[in-house]
């Protein structure tokens, strides 16, 4: 049953569903799908969450050696597989061999890292795809390469109305070149928020993530600039429900958050 968070979206006329045209403009963003509760990065993750009905979930895609774009936060996979190495020196074959659940429950052991295409085959419609593209160093060169093929993947899947990509400047520059209609979110932290609000509004980007600012008492100004240039507002993140409320109050679209069974019961 669905709490006080999801009814207070419902009355303000914010549904948790959409169709692929309408999509929410205010609600929780499942980090890295429904993560604490559930192994991050994995299909239950991904799949509880799009049952809890949240209308954004994020995840994380690295490149495998082979070029393959797989699910994964981190530049290993020591952290949430059985497995040890960079995922940029593994090939899709040997990272198909990993547990990705055990670590977090026994109950999800033989759980396996799925692919970009498995993910989205479990994602409907109706709720935003938030992508984090994990290139910074670690995909060196091919950086650019990623982000176009990302765009050119969420183009053939008729995904561009609901997906947008977490990205830095160039992979996003990429990106959009490649597919212009492509949404961006921008991940480009400056020394300050002002002048990272400022980066935003310039690059004309689609969402921007916001973090550890909210209590500035500069954080109305930002939000009147951003809201201002139709840029939609991420936080990173709500501990709970009661965060999540005073997030939304502040003018947030969207709180990034670990357990988001714990905001809608």
């Amino acid at each position: 049953m669905l709490g006080f968070v999801a009814g207070a979206w419902l009355a303000a006329g914010v549904g948790l569903a959409a169709d692929p045209v309408t999509l929410p403009e205010r609600g929780l963003c499942a980090h890295r799908g429904a993560s604490g509760t559930h192994p991050e990065n994995t299909l239950p993750a991904l799949t509880e969450a799009v049952r809890l009905g949240v209308p954004m979930v994020e995840f994380d895609l690295a490149l495998t050696r082979d070029g393959e774009l797989v699910l994964m936060h981190d530049a290993t996979v020591n952290r949430t597989t059985n497995g040890k190495g960079r995922v940029l020196d593994l090939d899709l074959a040997a990272i198909r061999q990993l547990d990705a659940g055990a670590w977090k429950h026994p109950r999800f052991a033989g759980t396996r890292v799925p692919t970009f295409a498995e993910a989205l085959a479990v994602l409907p419609r109706h709720l935003w795809l938030n992508i984090d593209l994990k290139a910074d160093s670690r995909w060196g060169a091919q950086t650019a390469e990623v982000g176009r093929r990302v765009a050119e993947l969420l183009a053939r899947d008729g995904r561009l109305a609901q997906a947008f990509l977490a990205a830095r400047a160039d992979t996003a520059a990429a990106a959009r070149q490649a597919v212009p209609g492509i949404k961006i979110c921008s991940m480009d932290r400056q020394a300050d928020t002002a002048a990272y609000v400022a980066d935003a509004v310039r690059r004309r980007v689609d969402f921007i993530q916001l973090r550890d600012c909210a209590s500035d008492p500069r954080f109305p100004t930002w939000v009147g600039e951003l809201k201002a240039a139709g840029i939609r507002i991420n936080y990173f993140f709500a501990r709970d429900a009661a965060d999540a409320t005073r997030l939304f109050a502040a003018g947030v679209n969207f709180a990034l958050i670990d357990d988001p069974a714990s905001a809608v019961r």
